[in-house]
């Protein structure tokens, strides 16, 4: 009788080297291709190809977007099924983008139509301009400031846009912000309108702005107030600056520069942190919940409420501080490096709001402002898209318990789906519908719950006799409760797929100090990051993850 070995891994390092020999197994095997560059991009050039095409006076041409989703939607479930990527953050994103882009592209085509229905705020040229006496003089780098109430349903306002002209390139032009809808020419101009909503998930300088974002300045109101007739705003300038759910945006370039570059500095030194810590956890290499977390003390190790708790916060923050430094790169590029000169008002830094809320949300509202409000929202235009379009077809209220019923049930439902595709993607053992996918719809449960608590609790006078500090308390206490018995069904799949194998920095101070693992060193970009793969075929051939 033979025993089967058992695959003890003594280092991270041994996982990867299994991950990458499953990895060419995979591709060795025929049935799955590596994802490579430019092949990857076909499904989006198909829709950026058809978009540039204007089809507002031309019905049967309007009909082919249709055409053109179901042509993405195959292209990204293709990928799912058979591409697969070396790098564990790119295997894990194959899947979530592919997912990302049959949603996104169903915002632009299916949900809505975003040729006739989608504006954004672009400058008028300068032998059109009339400045308001209200705007503050403008420079290069205060060219970028405002608030909006003018940002309200899409349809009125692009009812209203202004005529722009089409002379002089975004970066060209010095005169007052107007509404722009889709431009008829120059194809240069179009490209530039087609490529901002394509990438412009949160909807800042677009007239379908997510509600969690903070107003455009109030000289920039005004100046859309005066070229499209509306009134002029009456905010107060100071609450512009940061939302309703602590979103702050910043007013000039030299206080968006510094903030972001903070952001960037210190979440470094965080993930240098973070994957020493991991380094020296079994679990954080391939969801072996079993291994002992050596960077707690020995007393600790014992307690399993301890380790789990320990582990879902490094995920936590590890989670936290990847996206946050990811979203500050952004602004450093498109304001810092390129800036208005180039990119005109897209280089402005009113357009660069912080991607997380305040904490306060939580503990004000609990598991719901953790979602809601506290969380990014990168993806939450798209998230409710469905559903309102299903309470425009049935004539349901948005504000009415179904309405919110049916616009939570959906976002969470796409959520699980979008990490589901993630997990599937990735190399590790994972598990995607009872993982990622169950996480996200529990929310809806944990969400749902207490809000029904909390009604109950105000129906009885419990709430409104109770001191805030303790109904923040209270919501600290559920939420993270809650977290606790949920969180492991997304974060042991994390684990399991292999994505805390990515190595973000390319150098390590800590672990060329030698506290990280076995190993571990200076320079940690070993195997390199891209390559060329060249396939047997042409379109599995280029750069590849």
């Amino acid at each position: 009788m033979y025993l089967k070995e058992v695959f003890v891994p003594v280092t991270h390092y041994d996982i990867i080297d299994r991950l990458n020999g499953q990895y060419d197994r995979l591709l060795a095997s025929g049935d799955y291709y590596p994802f490579t560059y430019p092949f990857g991009t076909l499904g989006a050039t198909v829709v950026i190809l058809y978009l540039l095409l204007d089809h507002r006076s031309r019905p049967w041409l309007r009909r082919a977007r249709f055409a053109t989703w179901g042509f993405i939607t195959i292209f990204a479930i293709w990928n799912i099924k058979s591409f697969r990527a070396r790098n564990p953050a790119a295997a894990f994103g194959v899947g979530l983008i592919s997912a990302w882009s049959i949603l996104w592209c169903s915002v632009m085509l299916v949900f809505r139509d975003a040729q006739p229905d989608f504006s954004r705020i672009e400058r008028k040229e300068s032998q059109l301009d009339l400045i308001s006496a209200s705007a503050p003089p403008q420079t290069a780098e205060s060219n970028g400031h405002a608030t909006g109430s003018a940002f309200q349903n899409g349809s009125t306002l692009h009812s209203r846009t202004s005529k722009l002209g089409t002379t002089q390139t975004p970066s060209q032009r010095t005169g007052t912000l107007a509404w722009q809808g889709y431009p008829s020419a120059p194809f240069v101009e179009r490209l530039d309108w087609v490529a901002d909503i394509f990438s412009n998930f949160r909807g800042m300088g677009w007239n379908w702005r997510i509600s969690g974002l903070p107003s455009p300045p109030l000289w920039v109101q005004a100046q859309l107030s005066g070229n499209s007739g509306a009134p002029p705003p009456e905010e107060d300038e100071k609450k512009t600056l940061i939302s309703r759910t602590g979103v702050r945006r910043y007013h000039d370039k030299s206080s968006l520069l510094k903030a972001n570059f903070w952001i960037v500095c210190r979440d470094i030194v965080i993930l240098d942190t973070l994957k020493t810590l991991i380094s020296h956890d079994a679990y954080f290499w391939d969801g072996n919940v079993a291994a002992t977390p050596n960077y707690l003390p020995a007393s600790l190790q014992a307690s399993p409420v301890t380790v789990r708790s320990a582990r879902l916060l490094l995920s936590l923050t590890a989670v936290y501080t990847a996206l946050q430094a990811i979203f500050a790169l952004g602004p450093l590029f498109f304001v810092g490096m390129i800036g208005p000169r180039y990119i005109g008002v897209r280089g402005e830094p009113w357009m660069y709001p912080d991607s997380f809320g305040s904490f306060s949300n939580v503990l004000d509202k609990g598991l719901a402002g953790w979602w809601g409000g506290w969380w990014h929202q990168s993806f939450r235009y798209a998230f409710e898209a469905p559903s309102s379009k299903l309470m425009e077809l049935f004539k349901l209220n948005p504000k009415s318990a179904t309405g919110k019923f049916l616009t939570l049930t959906i976002a969470f439902v796409l959520s699980g789906m979008l990490h589901a595709c993630g997990s599937y993607t990735q190399l590790g053992h994972t598990y995607p519908l009872s993982g990622p996918f169950l996480f996200f719809v529990s929310q809806i449960g944990g969400i749902s719950a207490q809000l029904a608590l909390t009604s109950f609790l105000r129906w009885l006078g419990v709430v409104q006799r109770s001191p805030r500090w303790l109904q923040r308390t209270a919501n600290f206490v559920f939420v993270h409760v809650w977290f606790y018995y949920t969180a492991p069904l997304l974060c042991d799949d994390f684990a399991r797929g292999g994505i805390w194998l990515f190595e973000p920095l390319p150098v390590s101070l800590l672990r060329g100090l030698g506290l990280g693992g076995k190993g571990d060193g200076f320079w940690c970009w070993w195997g390199g990051v891209v390559w060329w793969h060249k396939g047997d075929r042409w379109w599995n051939t280029g750069l590849a993850l």
